[in-house]
């Protein structure tokens, strides 16, 4: 056991999140912020921790890879699925393949936050189901980096992320 790895933590006041909105091309209304927890970009790994502001829309999207979902506040659904809605306490987990967009209700009292664990590739696609733009770990990477810097704050020490 000696040879055992330390576990990795980070506080969630040291990683900062970045503010996103309907400019990116993956967000179709709305906004939300965004914190990067952990990436592995070889094995296609990112866990991202989101607040959703009320009435946010993601774009429709397809995942190459499971992805767990824990609601940590408010509630979302998928609107291809609109009886099955997240809340509070709530797991979700989404096989590879699946396909939806996802949304936050405007009757939301507060944000909705949500934590994602997701292997693989989001495939973000066109009213027409064309792929329209990937989003990947070390996409997310790239985007979460840009957006700290762009947003005046510092480079976090993201588990997993080179240097």
């Amino acid at each position: 056991m000696s040879n055992a790895p330390a576990a990795l933590l980070n506080h969630t006041k040291d990683l900062p999140y970045v503010d996103l909105d309907s400019s990116l091309p993956f967000i179709d209304e709305g906004s939300f912020k965004l914190q990067l927890m952990q990436v592995n970009i070889e094995a296609g790994l990112w866990v991202i921790r989101t607040r959703f502001t009320p009435g946010t829309t993601v774009q429709k999207h397809m995942h190459t890879g499971e992805i767990f979902a824990f609601t940590l506040s408010g509630s979302w659904y998928y609107l291809e699925y609109p009886d099955d809605i997240n809340f509070k306490g709530s797991y979700l987990y989404e096989p590879a393949g699946s396909v939806h967009t996802l949304h936050v209700p405007e009757s939301n009292e507060g944000d909705t936050e949500v934590c994602f664990v997701m292997n693989g590739a989001n495939l973000n696609m066109d009213a027409d189901d064309n792929v329209e733009s990937v989003l990947d770990a070390g996409a997310m990477l790239q985007v979460y980096r840009t957006m700290c810097e762009e947003q005046g704050m510092p480079r976090a020490a993201i588990i997993g992320a080179p240097d």
